[in-house]
């Protein structure tokens, strides 16, 4: 390889291998040169399409966020108003056996003879009765028995606690209908609370007598007094 052999002088081979490897050369230049050159068009192409021609104009800021007035804010649901609680009616509480006899159990009834002479000493009754289904207890003490007697006017003529009030103690036990009758005489003369005032004979004519306990009050009953 190092010294050519032929019938043509050394220098002559020495210059055809200089020309085959320039020639070489040559070609493995341009081929890498071209790579390069092909390399470099593509990036620049890439970026150029990636990086636009003019400034960017930026968006405004009402089409990046929409107005507060254009947003619909989601409203709660109506719910019927509440219909105002209504307490439950307590349940009556049953009567209990020997307690007291309360106003609406008890009975009261005041009984006349209907017609007596004027100064005459009739005699009232005051009838107290239980009229509930359980035996109850009432006080029947005498300073709060009462019985008054009216005019037709309803002027008050006597009290049977005027001038002669009483007292007692007297808790009574009352059987379920069970009625008890308490007298009172009436001594025929006018009266007033104090019993200061004259006493004298009310004149003829129809009056009403009604009753008391404590706080129970009976219906009016009437009486005729007649000319003697």
């Amino acid at each position: 390889m190092l010294h050519p052999v032929g019938p043509l002088p050394a220098a002559v081979y020495w210059r055809r291998r200089l020309v085959v490897l320039v020639l070489l050369l040559a070609v493995v230049g341009g081929l890498t040169w071209g790579t390069v050159w092909l390399l470099d068009r593509q990036a620049g192409g890439g970026e150029a399409t990636a990086t636009p021609a003019g400034p960017t104009e930026l968006p405004a800021l009402d089409r990046v966020v929409p107005s507060v007035a254009a947003v619909r804010t989601p409203e709660a649901p109506s719910s019927p108003a509440a219909a105002p609680s209504t307490p439950a009616a307590a349940a009556p509480q049953a009567p209990q056996a020997g307690g007291p006899c309360g106003d609406d159990v008890l009975v009261l009834e005041v009984r006349t003879p209907g017609q007596v002479a004027v100064g005459s000493k009739p005699t009232f009754q005051l009838a107290v009765g239980n009229a509930g289904s359980v035996p109850c207890v009432r006080a029947l003490d005498k300073e709060l028995q009462e019985l008054v007697l009216v005019g037709a006017g309803g002027t008050r003529v006597w009290g049977s606690n005027d001038c002669f009030p009483e007292s007692s103690d007297e808790p009574r036990t009352l059987a379920p209908g069970e009625v008890v009758v308490i007298d009172v005489v009436w001594g025929g003369l006018t009266s007033e609370p104090t019993c200061t005032a004259p006493r004298a004979a009310p004149a003829p004519g129809n009056y009403l007598l009604r009753g008391r306990l404590d706080t129970k009050v009976s219906a009016d009953a009437p009486l005729t007094l007649q000319q003697g």
